[in-house]
């Protein structure tokens, strides 16, 4: 996915459907001069349905839709005939999309699975006809319901990749080089920070034909849950990982110390990510002789960790061996 079309953010209108109008209507025939009421029901305004598809990895289709319009419900007709709904409006969104209030934040829906469908702006009630204020007291009332209004309201919807392990590192920490020694995945590679602008995922083979999905994230830098560098565009796609795969290269002056950083910009913005599992790979590995990781090891933090290097292959079975396993036991 290039950055020119990968969208995850999209803030668009949307107005439901507003309830059609009961009716007032007494009935008549040629039998029948002065027959009851049977004015019907108005039609349920259309609503505006989320509807998870597998299919889609972006919010690219929504960007430009500033507006999204359902139909209007229905008068009610003579006969007791309720009017017609409203149409309703599916907007199809990538699993991992939450939705929020525009206004105030609030998250008022997740999109998980694929065909999953959720009801985002609720269409207006129809009215109720004059049948259905009929009494014992008043047999023929004069009077109906209008139908309830629709919502207009301003809505955002937020994309959150979803995948089962996540890469976490800086700029240039070879994220990118793993996914594309382990997956078909293509990214971009360079020797420059933020080569990586937008997530890219994975597939990874295991054995007996067992797979698991990775996702190279655009590199973190010190207070990006600040909103620098990428900021927060970066950590929201983190959310949704189940292991968290740290990277830190071989040649960093103290992997530690590097390793903390991050630790510490994932707590700022969401302590709740410090409650997944998290494993640490030293990458470029293959900078390195026995004596060397030795020496390492010695410094590391209290962390499950492997060295790898996704140039030669070193540590690539191990590792995912060592992801499958957790993602077994979760």
């Amino acid at each position: 996915m290039g950055e020119s079309n990968f969208v995850d953010y999209v803030k668009i209108c949307c107005r439901s459907g507003h309830g059609g109008a009961g009716a007032m209507h007494l009935h008549r025939s040629k039998i029948t001069a002065k027959g009851g009421p049977d004015g019907g029901n108005g039609g349920r305004g259309g609503h505006i349905i989320l509807r998870g598809n597998a299919q889609l990895w972006t919010l690219l289709h929504l960007k430009y839709r500033k507006h999204v319009i359902a139909g209007d419900g229905g008068k009610g007709g003579a006969q007791l005939m309720t009017g017609a709904f409203g149409e309703d409006i599916y907007l199809d969104v990538p699993l991992g999309t939450v939705a929020k209030d525009a206004e105030t934040g609030i998250v008022e829906a997740e999109i998980t699975k694929d065909g999953e469908e959720i009801i985002f702006v609720k269409g207006g009630i129809g009215g109720k006809g004059n049948a259905h204020f009929k009494t014992s007291t008043n047999q023929t009332p004069r009077f109906a319901q209008p139908g309830e209004p629709g919502q207009e309201i301003w809505k955002v919807l937020e994309l959150k990749v979803l995948a089962d392990v996540g890469l976490v590192g800086f700029p240039n920490a070879g994220k990118s080089t793993l996914l594309a020694a382990v997956t078909a995945a293509k990214p971009e590679i360079a020797n420059y920070p933020f080569t990586t602008l937008v997530p890219n995922l994975g597939i990874v083979q295991y054995r007996d034909y067992k797979s698991f999905v990775m996702a190279d994230i655009p590199g973190i830098i010190e207070d990006a849950h600040l909103g620098k560098g990428l900021g927060i565009r970066f950590l929201r796609h983190i959310e949704r990982n189940s292991i968290l795969l740290f990277l830190v290269p071989a040649d960093t002056d103290n992997i530690s110390h590097e390793y903390k950083i991050l630790l510490k910009e994932l707590k700022e913005y969401n302590p709740e990510l410090l409650h997944k599992k998290r494993i640490l790979a030293i990458s470029k590995s293959d900078l390195l002789d026995e004596e060397l990781k030795n020496e390492i090891t010695k410094t590391l933090p209290k962390v499950e960790y492997v060295f790898i290097s996704g140039i030669s292959g070193e540590g690539l079975t191990q590792l995912k061996d060592l992801l499958w396993k957790h993602l077994n036991n979760q």
